[in-house]
């Protein structure tokens, strides 16, 4: 899920403190280089992050993998990160593996055991589960690149999956940042919630939330959400579903009702392709007169 990497790789890249306070547990961390984090097998692999690092006066490294789903072989992946780092950069290291999905890496030990002629080897690593994190926390303490992942983590006693997205969402644009960082969090969070909630759920709160347009106009991940948002789900839902999306958009967008014109020609196009480029207009015109003309071309 290379979608999920990307948006994660770049926050740990853009926010390193953040994650070595969330795995490492120490905020007394001086970050010194974001490292090249590709290695040299018989086939080339790249670890999700190596970061160098001042700790107690010392240098170490730091590194993170994310992690989707559950995979049997991670012990081992972890083990050739530790040693072909170490090989590298001779210095000390901490690993962690963060698991993205709600029920993931429940089966992970947190470390490799090899045994060779009664000769142990042991790697150890922490393993994080974000769904096991009281995601209110992270909202507590303010702004942090943790923040676009608050929707995978736990939520408040006797709040549902779908209050919390909304409570998520909320509190994301309520952030007191500059707003280039503020519409760049919510569109990862639109993208990172997709492991847990179904993504016309997303697009309809933040339409209800008026966020949409400045995402899809400024987000750095404005692509990505158009691929996974919209193409996405109109091409899975056929040409019923498109229809119903595009107009749940323009009712909540602009009110349309189902008595309305526009809406009496919406549900009598048979062409998905068009459907599609009429969803994406009526995401981001900035009036049903606008989105009229767009249907009328």
């Amino acid at each position: 899920m290379a979608e999920y990497d990307s948006v994660s790789k770049d926050l740990i890249q853009t926010y390193p403190k953040d994650f070595i306070q969330l795995t490492f547990g120490q905020d007394d961390v001086e970050v010194l280089d974001i490292l090249d984090t590709e290695q040299t097998t018989v086939e080339t692999r790249h670890a999700d992050s190596l970061i160098r690092v001042h700790i107690a006066g010392k240098e170490a490294l730091i590194h993170h993998e994310f992690q989707t789903t559950d995979d049997p072989s991670m012990p081992l992946r972890m083990a050739g990160y530790i040693i072909r780092a170490i090989e590298r950069h001779n210095l000390p290291i901490y690993s962690s593996v963060i698991y993205l999905r709600r029920n993931a890496g429940r089966r992970d030990p947190g470390y490799f055991n090899h045994e060779i002629s009664g000769r142990p080897v042991l790697m150890e690593y922490t393993v994080i589960r974000l769904g096991e994190i009281e995601g209110q926390e992270i909202i507590d303490s303010g702004p942090s690149g943790l923040f676009p992942f608050v929707p995978l983590m736990q939520r408040p006693v006797g709040m549902d999956s779908e209050a919390w997205l909304h409570h998520c969402v909320d509190a994301t644009n309520a952030l007191r940042v500059d707003e280039s960082i503020k519409v760049d969090f919510l569109g990862r969070l639109m993208i990172l919630s997709g492991l847990e909630y179904d993504r016309s759920l997303i697009n309809r709160i933040l339409l209800q939330e008026g966020l949409m347009d400045a995402i899809m106009r400024e987000s750095s991940f404005a692509q990505y959400i158009k691929q996974l948002g919209i193409e996405q789900g109109i091409e899975q839902g056929g040409r019923q579903r498109a229809i119903e999306d595009l107009l749940d958009v323009l009712e909540i967008r602009f009110g349309l009702g189902k008595a309305h014109p526009i809406s009496d020609r919406i549900t009598a196009i048979d062409d998905l392709q068009h459907l599609k480029q009429l969803h994406r207009a009526a995401i981001q015109v900035s009036n049903l007169e606008a989105f009229q003309r767009v249907l009328d071309a």
